[in-house]
C-alpha cells in the first residue's frame, strides 16, 4: 500500500520511518526540516535498533504528494482545523485516514469537516521525542492499536496491521471507544500533571502524595467511560498503568514538551472535551477539571 505522513514529528517519523524502511512506499509531509531531511535522510535512534533512510519521499505540501492509500495524521490536534485542506489531495474514495493523536471526539470532528470519509484512531503507546533536524529518539514502548471509527473496507485494516507488523511494530486492531477512553486514563492524569507541577513521570510516582492523585485522576476517566458505556474499564485498569509508569524510563509528555517550547497545549481534546462528554452523561470530574483550569491560565498567562 501507499502511505502519507502528515505530522514527521516524534510520532509520525516513527511509525513512517519503519514502515519505509520495510520497504513500503511512504511520503512524508514535512515543515521546519524539509531541507535538512531531504539533503541528508530522517535518522531514528531507536531502543529497539536504530536506522536511518538516506533517501526520504519528503515533501512541503500535500498538493505535490501523490494520493495514498492510507493517510497517518499525527499533526498535534490544535492544527486540525487545517485538515480539510491537507488531507483532499491524498484521498481516493477508499482512502483510510488514521488518527494518531490523544483525546476523546477527534473522529466525530474530522467526520464532520470531511464526511464520507474512512477513519479510525492510531493509539500509540510510545516514548518518543524529535531532538533536533531530522532525528527521532525513540526511549520506550512502541505499538500502536487501531480501533476502526467509519471504515467501510475492514481489510484496509487488516493490511494496515500486517504492515506495521512487518515493519517490526506491535499492532492490533481494538474496539474504538474502549480504546479512545483507555487511552485517557494514562494521558489525562501524566500529560497535565507533569505540566502545572514542572516535573517527569518518574519523580510523580515516586512521591505517595501524587501517586494517590494520579490514581484519583484516573479512577475519575474511568468512571466517565463507563458512564459512556464503556463497561470493561475498570480500576485494575488503573493500578496496571501506573504499574507501566512506573517500570518504565522517565518520561516527559508530549504537552510537557509542548508548554517547554512554547507550542500550544492540546487542551480541547485531552481535557474539554471529555469533560464535556462525561458531564452530558452525568458524570462529574471534578479533579480532572481543576487540572484543565490550571493549564487554561498557565497558555493564557503565557500567550498574553
Amino acid at each position: 500500500m501507499k502511505y502519507a505522513i502528515i505530522g514527521t514529528g516524534a510520532v509520525g517519523g516513527y511509525y513512517g520511518g519503519r514502515l519505509a524502511l520495510a520497504g513500503n512506499d511512504v511520503h512524508f509531509l514535512l515543515h521546519g526540516d524539509y531541507e535538512y531531511i531531504r539533503q541528508n535522510g530522517l535518522q531514528v535512534d531507536s531502543c529497539d535498533g536504530s536506522f536511518r533512510l538516506d533517501r526520504v519521499n519528503a515533501y512541503r505540501s500535500t498538493a505535490e504528494m501523490p494520493p495514498c492509500d492510507v493517510v497517518l495524521v499525527a499533526l498535534k490536534s490544535t492544527n486540525n482545523a487545517l485538515l480539510g485542506t491537507l488531507l483532499p489531495p491524498l484521498l481516493r474514495p477508499d482512502t483510510l485516514v488514521v488518527m494518531i493523536q490523544n483525546g476523546i471526539g477527534i473522529e466525530a470532528d474530522v467526520q464532520r469537516l470531511l464526511p464520507g470519509l474512512q477513519l479510525a484512531a492510531g493509539l500509540a503507546f510510545i516514548c518518543s521525542s524529535k531532538t533536533s533536524p531530522g532525528r527521532i529518539t525513540h526511549q520506550d514502548y512502541g505499538y500502536i492499536n487501531i480501533g476502526n471509527y467509519s471504515c467501510r473496507d475492514t481489510k484496509l485494516i487488516d493490511s494496515l496491521i500486517s504492515d506495521l507488523q512487518s515493519a517490526g511494530i506491535r499492532a492490533a486492531e481494538v474496539e474504538y471507544h474502549e480504546a479512545r477512553w483507555k487511552k485517557a486514563v494514562w494521558n489525562m492524569p501524566f500529560n497535565g500533571m507533569t505540566v502545572v507541577l514542572d516535573t517527569h513521570t518518574g519523580l510523580l510516582l515516586q512521591d505517595t502524595g501524587m501517586l494517590s492523585l494520579i490514581r484519583e485522576q484516573m479512577l475519575e476517566v474511568i468512571g466517565a467511560a463507563r458512564a459512556l458505556g464503556v463497561g470493561s474499564v475498570d480500576a485494575a485498569f488503573a493500578d496496571k498503568m501506573i504499574g507501566n509508569t512506573l517500570n518504565m524510563k522517565p518520561y516527559l509528555p508530549s504537552m510537557k514538551l509542548d508548554y517547554d517550547y512554547r507550542r500550544p497545549m492540546e487542551i480541547y481534546y485531552l481535557y474539554t472535551r471529555p469533560i464535556e462528554e462525561a458531564r452530558k452523561a452525568g458524570f462529574s470530574m471534578p479533579r480532572l477539571g481543576m487540572l484543565e483550569a490550571q493549564l487554561r491560565f498557565m497558555e493564557a498567562q503565557r500567550t498574553d
